[in-house]
């Protein structure tokens, strides 16, 4: 539900390293994705991010994967100038061209909006102007919204601005939570009625995913396993298998045993994989 197939992070981050463009590599890992029982994977690249449609599309007919493109602004810190120059309307006019004629040029539309970001422990001016521009654009397609939360902060603060917009929760999904290390957090914002995403997988530099594994047996137990979705954000060329990497099969090889052994059911498992995905994006 938030993976990248290809990205750019490069300039900003100052290394070669983020510009995940590793074609046959990226192949071999989905083909296995597919061999494993995956058939949709939601790729949230969208503007300034170095999104290249030709090479997502070949990756899905070779893999036969079903790839889910999206369109939005990041964070400010890798916005592309468009953001600053135009107005909110204008955005939202891109936003929305992408979703009803294509992406780029190509007749290649977006399914969903996102992945929009605000900053660690800060909601900058401009991004509040993109994520005035998505509510725009939302409501005038329906499709639904995925974020970024640097480091799991304003978590909370999304969930009241999307509440203040009377955006229907159901259509929006708050990203990255598993990083706040806070069950009681998350569990504040399901409760009111949003999505939430543990797709920081396997980044134990992060967060445990021990501490993931506890706090999905909390919210288990708490009832709102059927809104929460799993994936990894792989940004990396180091981050897959070939250059020793976890590579996107941890998820279901590790990381599901892992689950597994701290009493989350395989029914969890599958709503969280399968089913709740399924709901999100049909609603």
């Amino acid at each position: 539900m938030h993976e990248h197939t290809t990205i750019d992070l490069s300039e900003v981050k100052n290394t070669e390293d983020c510009q995940l463009d590793v074609f046959s590599e990226t192949v071999s890992e989905y083909k296995k994705l597919y061999e494993k029982g995956v058939r949709n994977i939601v790729d949230v690249t969208n503007f300034g991010m170095g999104r290249n449609i030709p090479f997502v599309e070949k990756a899905a007919e070779l893999s036969e994967i079903n790839i889910i493109h999206s369109t939005g602004f990041y964070q400010e810190e890798f916005y592309p100038v468009q953001v600053w120059r135009e107005t909110k309307e204008q955005l939202a006019e891109r936003m929305i061209k992408e979703i009803n004629e294509g992406i780029k040029g190509t007749n290649v539309k977006a399914g969903i909006i996102g992945e929009i970001g605000t900053s660690f422990n800060e909601w900058t001016v401009t991004e509040k102007k993109v994520f005035d521009a998505v509510v725009i654009a939302h409501r005038e397609t329906n499709k639904p919204i995925t974020t970024h939360t640097s480091i799991g902060t304003l978590g909370l603060e999304q969930v009241e601005f999307f509440k203040s917009e009377k955006v229907d929760l159901d259509k929006v999904v708050i990203g990255h939570v598993d990083l706040t290390g806070d069950a009681d957090y998350i569990l504040n914002m399901l409760k009111q009625g949003v999505y939430v995403e543990f797709d920081t997988v396997g980044k134990e530099s992060y967060m445990p995913d021990r501490t993931r594994a506890e706090m999905l047996k909390k919210i288990q137990d708490a009832g709102y396993i059927e809104r929460v979705f799993l994936s990894m954000d792989i940004t990396r060329k180091s981050h897959l298998e070939y250059q020793g990497g976890l590579g996107y099969s941890f998820l279901l090889d590790s990381f599901v045993p892992l689950m597994q052994s701290h009493g989350i059911t395989d029914e969890s498992i599958d709503k969280m994989l399968v089913k709740n995905p399924m709901t999100f994006m049909n609603t």
